[in-house]
């Protein structure tokens, strides 16, 4: 990928943010670099001099291709009216035969009124090959037109959350439902996920669930209300993603970012009492290996699993109110 040139109007305001420091006008200086990344640059100091670098990846236009450096550049939906029951968001990174298993579960089983959004997120090249394949496909099967899809590509791996963003940005119906590709549906997984969203009092639903006695440590729970849906499979409002979202694109990986999604669309203040995460027993799937789990050393799993997890802390550390326990205790 070509370097991005630099706008003369933000290298301009760069040399004046220079002169600005060198002269101690430390407000002017604030000034310029508010208006520098306003433009969608970052600055950093290296003594008197300056580097500029894009504050996202570039969008690239491949023929009739977009692929997308950030979320925030991917058209949103989420400004239109609802339609159709619910909307799938799978992403796509390194393992193909994973994808068109889960897939392929969806096109056998999912309800009418069901779309797929698929966030192709920095694929590896046998990802690319095989969703090109999927595209090429879609003027030939039935299921394209029986299950709707679309595929957004980004031109760099964001992360997880940003990519999560990105799928739930373009979902058209009124629920969005989380699938890790790991899950194999083996029958309809829409139906009873949508109808447990039909109580208003339930903010999150899914197929397995953890508790909390204090927000440090999670042990997994039966079915019933829990503190949080693990993200193997999930299911919210896309109104609530408007209202609360979007999910913090410092969580590139997926690990914890389940916990603190679930807190947010349950939170509904200390003085109210909090809406529920529920888990749904005898959901018709199989639980997979987890790739991105797996395919990790365990010191860098642990490490980004830990700074994930300072996140949750630093946002609810304190919030016992949001456990079942406390709630069962009062």
């Amino acid at each position: 990928m070509s370097r991005r040139r630099i706008p003369d109007e933000v290298l301009s305001a760069a040399h004046a943010r220079a002169a600005a420091r060198a002269a101690g006008d430390w407000d002017e200086a604030d000034r310029l670099r508010a208006q520098i990344e306003s433009t969608g640059w970052k600055i950093a100091d290296r003594g008197t001099d300056f580097a500029l670098t894009p504050a996202a990846p570039a969008d690239v236009a491949e023929g009739e291709r977009t692929r997308y450096g950030s979320s925030a550049s991917v058209p949103s939906k989420l400004a239109e009216p609802a339609s159709g029951l619910a909307t799938v968001v799978l992403i796509a990174t390194d393992w193909p035969d994973d994808l068109g298993r889960a897939v392929a579960g969806l096109r056998a089983a999912a309800p009418d009124g069901t779309s797929v959004v698929i966030v192709a997120d920095g694929p590896s090249p046998e990802q690319v090959a095989a969703l090109d394949d999927l595209e090429a496909s879609r003027a030939e099967r039935d299921g394209w037109r029986a299950l709707p899809i679309e595929i957004v590509w980004t031109s760099e791996r964001l992360g997880h959350a940003a990519a999560t963003n990105i799928g739930v940005r373009r979902a058209e119906a009124p629920t969005v439902v989380v699938v890790d590709t790991s899950v194999e549906p083996t029958g309809d997984i829409v139906t009873p996920l949508t109808r447990a969203l039909d109580d208003p009092t339930v903010a999150v639903v899914g197929g397995w669930g953890i508790v909390s006695t204090d927000l440090r440590k999670f042990e997994d729970a039966p079915a019933g209300d829990v503190d949080a849906i693990e993200g193997y499979l999930s299911a919210f409002r896309r109104a609530d993603f408007v209202e609360r979202g979007p999910l913090d694109e410092r969580f590139r990986f997926y690990r914890n970012l389940d916990i603190w999604w679930s807190l947010v669309l349950r939170d509904e203040g200390e003085e109210r009492p909090p809406r529920r995460a529920v888990s749904l027993a005898d959901l018709p799937v199989v639980r997979h290996e987890h790739r991105g789990f797996t395919s990790l050393p365990d010191d860098e799993r642990d490490r980004q699993s830990k700074r994930n997890f300072y996140r949750i802390i630093d946002r609810f550390g304190w919030r016992r109110d949001l456990l079942t326990t406390v709630q069962q205790e009062a």
